[in-house]
């Protein structure tokens, strides 16, 4: 099975990546995979489950932390490198919340948006859509912040005038 992922951050309303991963793959791989896509140099970071209301659930690392090193109400945290993301993520719409870095929560917001079948001849994981520079790694304040996606891929319809003259009774 191959996830797609749609990849969002609060830093730049116009960064979006939509990618697709082996849903065999470890965490430790989309990991690697992100910091590849993103351009970022390696560095420490967490995958987090998180609800419906992207609050965080469980907790991947990077290296191993050992028992009793988790956060307040969720446990020890699991090495990223022995979670498949089949066994992390079960359902259409899953999410995960990947901190890159931990010291200031920086963080990207990923979403399981679609399951489907691999497609001969496609090698995984890849990047299937990317619009908007990414955050730099390093410094928050050097982040595009204005606009929005939506406001720029709807732009060619803000000139619609529509008929006023328009009467829904017959």
């Amino acid at each position: 099975m191959i996830y797609r992922f749609r990849m969002l951050t609060d830093e730049n309303d116009n960064f979006v990546r939509d990618f697709e991963i082996d849903a065999e793959s470890t965490l430790l791989d989309l990991h690697e995979f992100l910091i590849q896509m993103l351009e970022y140099d390696p560095c420490m970071a967490s995958f987090f489950t998180a609800d419906g209301r992207w609050e965080k659930l469980k907790e991947y690392t990077y290296m191993d932390m050992g028992e009793g090193m988790g956060n307040a109400g969720m446990g020890a945290p699991e090495p990223m490198a022995q979670a498949r993301l089949c066994e992390v993520l079960h359902y259409l719409h899953d999410r995960l919340i990947y901190v890159f870095d931990p010291f200031t929560e920086r963080a990207y917001f990923l979403e399981v948006v679609e399951a489907t079948e691999p497609q001969q001849g496609l090698k995984y994981p890849r990047l299937q859509f990317a619009h908007s520079p990414a955050p730099d790694q390093y410094d928050p304040e050097a982040n595009e912040q204005s606009g929005s996606i939506f406001e720029e891929m709807m732009g060619e319809y803000s000139d619609f005038e529509g008929d006023d003259g328009y009467d829904d009774e017959y």
